[in-house]
């Protein structure tokens, strides 16, 4: 019964960021395809479903005129998750210290988007699951393997989810899915083995996000930074939490968490050493460690090397012709430390890579 009470009743919470957010461009990063299982946008915000350390967890969160936003939480992870929630949208990102009058496009594309940054979900293995999939094949094939994956062997989320929803596996539930299964998703033995060997390791990886590669090393002097900052901004802000807790019924109040914090307790981002981390995992390369890092920690200088379309594209846009991965570092070390961002920006320019030759070809094996 209590574990009923607990899906169907959900946890609120308000965020107010003392910036502009764009919600689409800051988690758009986590969607895969419009049909996502884990995820779907609405016209003011998303739905997400994730395993968190506490358990699943369905988040919705809605954007308002004012850009205050809005959540409700079902499920065990419903804490965790709206603990998370600034990070989620960005808070920890700062883009104070990139220089960019060398590039006036760049500049204007940052001032026509000013809302954009970089998420950071504190769930490694949840990112690098579907990393692993997107090794060395087209986006259609990685798609349609992850889908058909989730709704095989996903979990119904709890709450009123949309439907098709799907929460991904335990790391216990992919080590158990069948050899059979992964070839009907499309998925080839060295990338199962990948998944199923990071599955075996999955409580470590997500340490990794409670302090870069130390991990609980750092975790507790990390988070007393974080609280001292939390501390600071509940000061400033007492006077608005005051108010709309005097304007919220003693009973939804009992289920409302943080409205009008705007900070999160959570350990402060630290990227130190985790790309090298992730590399250690059999069967995770440069590429999809940096995929990872992007979206489980925000890392702001991970770049997607060995990418099929991300080189040229980066050439096109500050050279006017296509480069190769040496040429796109090259291109972007100017910028190191905070590469990520410059490429989100290049993403985000509207400018494309022309487009020479016929796409990939897509190799149908799972009936083979």
């Amino acid at each position: 019964m209590d574990a009923l009470l607990e899906s169907a009743v959900p946890l609120t919470t308000t965020y107010r960021p003392s910036r502009p957010l764009n919600l689409r461009q800051t988690v758009g990063t986590l969607l895969r395809g419009a049909t996502e299982p884990t995820m779907r946008f609405t016209p003011n915000g998303f739905w997400r479903v994730m395993r968190t350390p506490l358990g699943p967890v369905t988040l919705q969160a809605e954007s308002d005129e004012r850009g205050d936003v809005h959540a409700r939480a079902w499920g065990p992870g419903a804490e965790w998750v709206l603990d998370a929630l600034p990070e989620l949208l960005g808070a920890g990102d700062s883009w104070n210290e990139l220089d960019l009058t060398s590039v006036p496009m760049l500049a204007e594309v940052r001032r026509h988007h000013p809302g954009m940054w970089l998420t950071c979900t504190s769930l490694v293995f949840e990112s690098l699951v579907p990393s692993i999939l997107e090794q060395k094949v087209t986006t259609i094939e990685a798609r349609r393997s992850w889908h058909y994956l989730l709704r095989k062997f996903g979990d119904a989320p709890p709450g009123p989810a949309p439907e098709g929803m799907r929460v991904q596996p335990s790391a216990r539930g992919w080590q158990l899915i069948p050899s059979w299964e992964w070839h009907r998703a499309g998925v080839g033995p060295d990338r199962s083995r990948a998944i199923v060997g990071a599955a075996a390791l999955a409580a470590g990886l997500d340490r990794l996000a409670s302090g870069g590669a130390r991990g609980d090393q750092t975790q507790t002097q990390s988070k007393t930074q974080a609280q001292t900052q939390a501390q600071t901004q509940m000061q400033s802000q007492t006077q608005t939490q005051t108010q709309s807790q005097a304007q919220t019924p003693a009973a939804v109040q009992s289920a409302t968490l943080g409205v009008g914090a705007g900070y999160s307790v959570r350990a402060v981002r630290d990227v130190t050493g985790v790309l090298e981390k992730l590399q250690s995992v059999h069967g995770v390369g440069r590429w999809t460690a940096a995929e990872t890092s992007q979206r489980s920690h925000g890392h702001p200088d991970a770049v997607s090397v060995g990418d099929y379309h991300l080189a040229a594209h980066v050439g096109w846009v500050l050279v006017g012709k296509p480069v190769d991965d040496d040429g796109m570092l090259e291109l972007l070390e100017p910028w190191r430390g905070h590469r990520q961002r410059v490429v989100r920006l290049i993403l985000a320019s509207g400018i494309p890579k022309p487009r020479f030759g016929p796409r990939a070809t897509i190799q149908d094996h799972r009936f083979h």
